[in-house]
């Protein structure tokens, strides 16, 4: 079997998390990086042994001998990437969301299929081994029929930076709930045995951030961006209607007066039993309990989990369905409809009415 040729384009955070997880996978050959900033794009390139590192994405894709490639830049560049390598027939894997909208997110899908390609998108929570646990619970039928679930991640001050492409709608899609929030629903439904979500009723707000509370003091602007500019929210509620007849409430912000540091988790209802995943400030294992009912006695019981792969268990995903040639199963349509649901809701806030995305 032949290396798999892979190329990066981004060196931020998910970036780094991408070319680590490749260079501890057998069978993978990292072979182009791609990045505005020389010197770290650099300092990258000689760390994990690529010959070839260029300041545009354009310029990657023109290289020769590259058989897939990791999208870790702003939102507004996933498509034209996405789809700019896909028409040159290379598998792509790309960081969340999968882009600002759904019809950019529908224009990958379709230049996969057409390519016959895969198309791939990057939801690491979902492999946390917390989050894979309590997905063992529901499976098992511990909790009988869940039918009404709260998740959410909220930041006490977490605008990441100001004037940044993240605080610009055009560039970014959106604030926290395209942002965080879009990891949330993911897992989420992933926990709920993936229901359709039928109807959305969101609100938004800005408040905070229009008062000039919020921002994270140690954040630096990161790429385009009006330096005053922001015009999207900092929190946001959604009530969702499932087709299975349950109920999943998702918060997303980055600025509330709360406690302090980041918060994510989910609470589920079910017929025969409970349950709660609360994740401290990235805790590689948050805490897990479950709540029963045992011949008319209330139990509760703890449960442990080891840390998840994150990156690693993504990666690995991948590359296994390039080497299988699943483009069928791995054409991004999952991510699609979550761009879906997102567009829904920003509807909804903005019309002050229930959306319905089905019937």
């Amino acid at each position: 079997m032949t290396d798999l040729r892979v190329g990066v384009i981004g060196l931020g955070w998910a970036g780094r998390q991408h070319l680590a997880a490749y260079q501890a996978h057998p069978g993978v050959r990292l072979v182009a990086l791609a990045g505005l900033e020389e010197p770290a794009r650099e300092a990258l390139a000689a760390q994990y042994g690529i010959e070839r590192h260029v300041a545009r994405w354009e310029d990657l894709l023109e290289l020769d001998g590259i058989d897939a490639v990791s999208i870790a830049v702003p939102t507004f560049l996933h498509a034209p990437i996405a789809v700019a390598a896909l028409e040159r027939g290379i598998h792509v894997l790309s960081e969340k969301p999968i882009a600002r909208n759904e019809a950019e997110a529908l224009s990958m899908v379709e230049a996969a299929r057409a390519a016959g390609r895969v198309l791939d998108v990057g939801f690491n929570h979902r492999q946390r081994g917390d989050i894979q646990k309590l997905k063992e619970v529901v499976d098992a039928g511990r909790l009988g029929r869940p039918y009404y679930a709260k998740a959410w991640w909220l930041r006490r001050r977490g605008i990441p930076g100001r004037g940044s492409w993240f605080t610009t709608a055009e560039l970014a899609g959106g604030g926290p709930l395209v942002d965080i929030g879009v990891h949330v629903l993911d897992y989420s439904l992933f926990l709920l045995g993936n229901p359709r979500v039928t109807a959305v009723s969101a609100s938004t707000y800005d408040l905070l951030a229009s008062a000039g509370f919020g921002f994270n003091p140690r954040a630096k602007k990161m790429g385009a961006g009006d330096a005053k500019g922001f015009d999207v929210e900092d929190l946001a509620t959604v009530f969702m209607r499932l087709d299975d007849g349950g109920t999943l409430l998702v918060e997303a912000s980055w600025a509330a007066h709360r406690s302090e540091g980041d918060e994510f988790g989910i609470t589920l209802y079910g017929t025969d039993g409970g349950a709660e995943l609360i994740v401290a400030d990235y805790a590689p294992s948050g805490s897990l309990r479950t709540f029963t009912d045992d011949d008319g006695r209330l139990v509760e019981t703890r449960l442990g989990a080891e840390p998840g792969r994150g990156h690693d268990a993504v990666i690995e995903q991948f590359v296994a369905k390039v080497r299988a040639g699943r483009a069928r199963d791995g054409d991004g349509a999952g991510a699609v409809d979550l761009a879906r649901i997102v567009d829904a809701c920003y509807r909804s806030a903005a019309e002050q009415r229930e959306i319905r995305l089905v019937g």
